[in-house]
């Protein structure tokens, strides 16, 4: 059974991949982009890290000299990735505290730009219907919750990239594939290894035999780890005084994780304006009060997200 399911999801991402062409690649060298490489062996591949940090660049320049890819590294520095920030919340309309993920994202593709790439592929999808996350392995009745969110995924690279005039494709949301990964038995897609579990099983089978062992039974990297933009956050938050995150918890109506948070809402404030109200039929975010449907569990302009 195995067998034929690995044979299958090869070759419906195969398809999906020549559904979706592009001429570049954001390329974190983890295991997503990496097979997507494999299967793209013409593709420009395009790698963002603040100050060289993270674990990326290592994966991705390993991954690129063993496919032959044309790489292409841009290091960004501290005060480039935060005068981002302004314009980035502005465009998502958001002050969600995982601004430093689409830090990475945007300015990813603001290179592909500059490079004079119109089309960039991600890898956007993999983890929510293959079980990838390691917050997953907790959550009881997991296939239904992946049915669930397989039907309102949302990803910044797509307002990002519409922003700034870039065809986003992304091979892991092609509907055949999405429907074909709905129909893969839960055992396959995490599973547990001694004492570890190991999300993205299936796709990690499926390609085993043709990346390197190092890329196909790596670690999940978050994407601010692996771009280093993770180290932000403390850089943000000393910006914030005691006595100002104090006062703007009692004057604004959103209930701040973090100094972070709330430094991120003064510019959403300033760039967005105010939280929208609830429409007719929705129902108020418990975290900023911003209009919800009654089936989504995360919003999107505060990050709330309903614990599982």
């Amino acid at each position: 059974m195995l067998e034929d399911i690995t044979r299958e999801l090869r070759k419906k991402l195969r398809e999906a991949v020549e559904k979706n062409p592009a001429e570049g690649l954001l390329f974190s060298g983890g295991l997503d982009s990496g097979i997507l490489a494999y299967l793209c062996p013409d593709i420009k591949a395009i790698t963002v890290t603040l100050n060289s940090w993270g674990e990326d660049l290592k994966y991705a320049r390993f991954l690129a000299k063993s496919l032959g890819l044309k790489h292409h590294h841009r290091s960004i520095s501290t005060r480039e990735a935060i005068d981002a920030v302004p314009e980035i919340i502005k465009v998502l309309k958001s002050f969600d505290p995982a601004i430093p993920n689409d830090i990475t994202v945007y300015l990813g593709l603001k290179f592909a730009r500059d490079l004079g790439i119109e089309s960039v592929m991600t890898g956007d999808g993999s983890d929510e219907l293959l079980a990838g996350y390691s917050f997953m392995e907790k959550i009881p009745y997991l296939e239904d919750y992946i049915r669930r969110i397989s039907q309102s995924m949302f990803f910044s690279s797509n307002v990002l990239g519409d922003f700034l005039d870039i065809k986003i494709e992304q091979p892991y949301l092609n509907k055949e594939f999405i429907d074909f990964c709905l129909g893969i038995p839960l055992t396959f897609k995490l599973k547990q290894v001694k004492e570890k579990f190991i999300g993205k099983w299936v796709l990690r089978k499926a390609f085993e035999d043709v990346l390197s062992e190092d890329i196909v039974w790596q670690d999940k990297r978050p994407l601010e780890y692996g771009s280093g933009t993770t180290k932000l956050r403390e850089i943000i938050s000393s910006r914030v005084s005691d006595d100002e995150f104090k006062q703007g918890k009692d004057i604004y109506p959103v209930k701040f994780i973090s100094k972070e948070h709330f430094y991120y809402y003064k510019i959403y404030r300033k760039e967005v304006g105010l939280i929208p109200v609830p429409l007719p039929g929705e129902r108020a975010c418990p975290g900023c009060g911003a209009g919800l449907r009654e089936e989504v569990r995360h919003c999107r302009i505060c990050g709330w997200a309903e614990k599982l």
